[in-house]
């Protein structure tokens, strides 16, 4: 627990350092719905674009919730002396834990800091009878996240704003007894410009610096909030990282329909998995795109739950080699070979969260 209040410690002054400085270039796309209700009052003659866009769904100041996979087959290829191998997985879920609160909140700007906790366990068939390093490790010790990220939104004027945002974070095989070495963690970030015509429609552009789609990539970003006169329909997007299109049943009940790109580099070999020499310094480059119908409603007061049923459609899965933690750029055009290549099938999944959210 010490080592995990230090590493805490640490990534928050990362996050103050890097928005300290004057050099945006480095991006990462996020839900940036966390700030739609908040609202801004004149200072003096200037004012100030609101964040507020009428309509959307209310942002998250605290989330709990379950994930669940349903049965799908992976098949890992060989690693080193390790033959390549079949096996079936008859469900993959976990435990999710998020925050975003203010920290500072002002009508010139505003900086959030949050939290986030994600444990994913892999349940096997015969799982006494597996081989493979990669499919041991999964289900000898699942995979988790822990990840602090740093939010400032900067309004310029009436219509214009800014948006930036750190995430940084360790994911892996590790226990959270053990955590894995601080020099594996990961980092992400984004910058978006954007404009805010009227109280129905927000949008912007920017760029990222991300792993969502498993492994280090620089893409752009888009940001698209709106909502139809009658305020029945709308919008809310942050491509590549999300899109929705939303129906309003009324102000506290809401379905959407859209996806979801998660994604992110795992450490493995933490716990002292047998990894065949010299392929050690492994990390999966894990992503997955989740087509899905996601329902809100308002439970009581600020208590809102949330629950999403879809279909996991596999991006990548496969692993590299990360000497020394020092992490490379191969992009979409990169020929550097992966250690394992491996394949999964798609399965049906199912999310349920309570939320605190914004009044």
């Amino acid at each position: 627990m010490k080592r995990l209040l230090s590493i805490t410690f640490s990534l928050l002054m990362v996050s103050s350092y890097v928005f300290g400085q004057t050099d945006t270039t480095s991006t990462e796309e996020e839900d940036y719905s966390i700030y739609d209700n908040l609202e801004f009052a004149d200072e003096g003659t200037k004012r100030f674009a609101s964040v507020k866009v009428s309509g959307k769904s209310p942002d998250k100041l605290i989330s709990v919730g379950y994930d669940w996979q349903g049965a799908y087959d992976s098949d890992a290829a060989a690693l080193g002396l390790s033959p390549a191998e079949n096996a079936d997985i008859t469900a993959t879920h976990g435990f999710r834990f998020e925050t975003n609160v203010p920290v500072i909140s002002k009508n010139n700007i505003i900086i959030q800091a949050g939290l986030l906790y994600w444990n994913t366990i892999y349940e096997f068939e015969n799982e006494n009878q597996l081989v493979n390093p990669l499919h041991r490790t999964l289900a000898d010790n699942g995979l988790n996240t822990i990840e602090l990220s740093s939010t400032i939104y900067k309004p310029l004027n009436e219509t214009s704003f800014l948006l930036f945002q750190l995430r940084g974070g360790m994911s892996g095989d590790y226990s959270m007894e053990e955590l894995q070495n601080t020099k594996y963690n990961r980092y992400a970030l984004a910058a978006i410009w954007g404009k805010k015509p009227n109280d129905r429609k927000q949008w912007g552009l920017g760029l990222s610096r991300t792993y969502r789609a498993g492994e280090l990539n620089y893409i752009p970003v888009v940001l698209y909030n709106w909502t139809s006169v009658d305020r029945k329909w709308g919008v809310e997007t942050v491509f590549p990282a999300r899109g929705d299109v939303r129906y309003n049943f009324n102000p506290r009940s809401m379905l959407f329909f859209g996806f979801d790109l998660e994604g992110n580099s795992y450490r493995i070999g933490n716990q002292g998995t047998a990894l065949a020499e010299p392929l050690n310094d492994l990390e999966i480059r894990r992503s997955e795109l989740r087509f899905r119908f996601r329902y809100e409603r308002q439970l009581t007061g600020f208590i809102w739950i949330s629950a999403k049923v879809g279909y996991r459609y596999n991006y990548s899965f496969n692993v590299d080699q990360v000497a020394d933690g020092e992490d490379f750029f191969r992009g979409f055009f990169g020929d550097q070979e992966y250690a394992m290549e491996n394949e999964l099938t798609n399965p049906l999944f199912f999310n349920f969260s309570i939320n605190l959210v914004s009044p």
